[in-house]
């Protein structure tokens, strides 16, 4: 039995993994990679696998890091089935639409000045087409059925609380008269969030691959983050300006929505939230939010007895459903206190660019973030405190209040992780560690090791482990597919990041602080960035010189 991961490995997007049991290829997820450009690139860079050879995909929930490649692998020539809960099948029904319209858009914006370049245009990365094409071959399962996919190998999928129908998957395998249990986290949300359920802890299994988001991080707010967000923003409609909450259109959208739905109802000491308008605008958060009142046997408890008491738990008299692209610019004309949901909760693309464009300079405005932020994204870049950013083509200052309450994060904190590991019946001889960056995943391990005594991997992309139950782990030679051409082009985008990062900076410096007025540390600070920069610039011109010895 191998396993081989090819995304979400030290990274926290693109999963994407492979299970070789019982002469069978089994994908799990194939998500795609977002935050900074080089980041991005990978989605371009080709399947490190003939698609061919897999016999069955099996998606955890429908987020795109978890689905967006999907119709890639129906373009490229497989023909098989995705399976996952009736909840992830409707709700990729519309994100992976909306995926292809923004592939699509997005590669017409670049050909039109490819064209003008006398340069040959782009293909988006899928059309409108594959993703139907796609969907056409998604199965429905429910939670904790048994699903037959062959005679030896069963699945089961669990609720893993952290968006409506997302999963936890187990993989029985019967091989060589002995069964063996793989099971896949993905991943995991946090108890009483609201709507969803609490997550469902896998019981038993031989080797378990465990997402690590916040593997080694607490969250700040841990109860009633509501109350947090309400303040601020009362603060600042009182001031007379309107608050913009970058939102994840499926999930977190819906959460916030719950929250002033509950907050009205209980009529609680927020009662400014009656009258101020709460415009949600995203096409795609309008069509998730359907689908979640065609789910609410998912919902918890609680969202349950609101429907039952006739109250609609997402809905309420003065929210405001955007329906065209005129109403969400009229938004940014009306200079009345208002709140503003829209996505992408990354702020790298939708209709939050424009709002941010047109309201980041004002200090008035309250930027809230609710929401994790990867690396290199423009919600990342604003929570790190910039001073200024490039959005649209224009630079615009960042004169808003930005704020962060990561108490509404759909990830477990560190707590959670470990009281989930405590709760495992019958834990699993090996754990490997995945979807997480650096400073999460290693603490995590050595705190999985210390206090479990079991061994925890932290895989690299390309990496294949040869699995048998109740014999040490073998990691197998990387398999090698990063081709010379991939590591050059990836080097030179992060040198190219590097570089803007640190233009950036030393121009902040000059604009924030008169040169005359520097004093001794930052004037060093100042040349030990310039000299950085000179020699990123000449490491990046050596690359292009280079580029003929790309691939060879």
């Amino acid at each position: 039995m191998k396993l081989t991961f090819y995304g979400s490995a030290k990274e926290v997007t693109g999963s994407n993994m492979i299970l070789e049991a019982a002469e069978k290829r089994i994908m799990i997820d194939c998500g795609m990679f977002q935050g900074s450009s080089a980041t991005k690139a990978k989605n371009f860079d080709g399947f490190k696998y003939d698609v061919k050879d897999i016999d069955y995909v099996l998606l955890t929930h429908s987020h795109i890091d978890h689905s967006g490649r999907i119709p890639l692998l129906y373009k490229k020539g497989y023909n098989g089935s995705v399976i996952c809960t009736k909840a992830t099948k409707d709700l990729c029904d519309i994100m992976l639409l909306d995926s292809a319209n923004i592939q699509e858009s997005d590669t017409e914006y670049k050909n039109h000045k490819r064209q003008r370049a006398g340069l040959e245009p782009l293909e988006p990365l899928y059309t409108t087409d594959d993703a139907n094409n796609a969907l056409k071959h998604f199965v429905a399962v429910q939670y904790h059925d048994l699903i037959k996919l062959d005679d030896n190998i069963t699945v089961k999928f669990s609720d893993s609380g952290h968006m409506l129908g997302s999963s936890s998957i187990t993989v029985y395998v019967n091989e060589n008269d002995k069964t063996t249990v793989v099971a896949f986290t993905s991943d995991l949300g946090k108890p009483n969030t609201p709507i969803i359920n609490d997550p469902q802890v896998i019981q038993e299994c031989d080797y378990l691959i465990m997402e690590s988001t916040y593997g080694n991080k607490r969250h700040a707010v841990k109860e009633h983050p509501e109350e947090l967000m309400f303040e601020i923003i009362e603060d600042t409609i009182l001031k007379g300006g309107t608050v913009i909450i970058p939102s994840f259109s499926v999930g977190r959208t819906q959460e916030m929505i719950y929250a002033f739905n509950k907050n009205i109802a209980l009529k609680k000491k927020f009662s400014i939230f009656n009258k101020i308008p709460v415009y949600i605008d995203s096409p795609l958060s309008t069509s998730a939010t359907e689908v979640f009142m065609k789910n609410t046997q998912f919902f918890d408890d609680e969202a349950k007895q609101y429907i039952l008491k006739g109250d609609n738990p997402l809905d309420f008299p003065n929210l405001i459903f955007t329906k065209s692209v005129e109403d969400s610019k009229m938004l940014n004309r009306d200079d009345s206190p208002k709140i503003i949901i829209s996505s992408s909760g990354m702020c790298d693309a939708g209709r939050i660019r424009h709002h941010l464009k047109h309201n980041l300079y004002k200090e008035k405005t309250t930027v809230l973030f609710v929401g994790y932020q990867a690396n290199g994204s423009l919600g990342r870049i604003l929570a790190d405190g910039a001073k200024s950013v490039k959005i649209l083509g224009d630079t615009i200052d960042v004169r808003a209040r930005i704020e962060m309450i990561d108490g509404f994060s759909g990830h477990a904190d560190m707590d959670d992780l470990d009281n989930y590991l405590s709760q495992i019946r019958s834990k699993p001889e090996k754990i490997f560690l995945v979807h997480g960056e650096d400073e999460q995943l290693y603490p995590f391990a050595s705190r999985i090791s210390n206090t479990f005594g079991i061994d925890a991997v932290i895989p690299d992309n390309y990496s294949v482990y040869e699995l048998q139950k109740g014999k040490k782990v073998y990691e197998l030679a990387h398999d090698r597919v990063l081709t010379q051409n991939t590591y050059k082009k990836l080097t030179l985008l992060d040198l190219i990041t590097d570089v803007k990062r640190q233009v950036k900076d030393i121009s902040e410096l000059i604009a924030y602080d008169e040169i005359n007025n520097l004093d001794e540390e930052q004037i060093t600070t100042f040349i030990d960035l310039y000299s950085s920069m000179r020699r990123n610039i000449k490491n990046l011109i050596n690359e292009v010189e280079n580029k003929t010895k790309v691939g060879k």
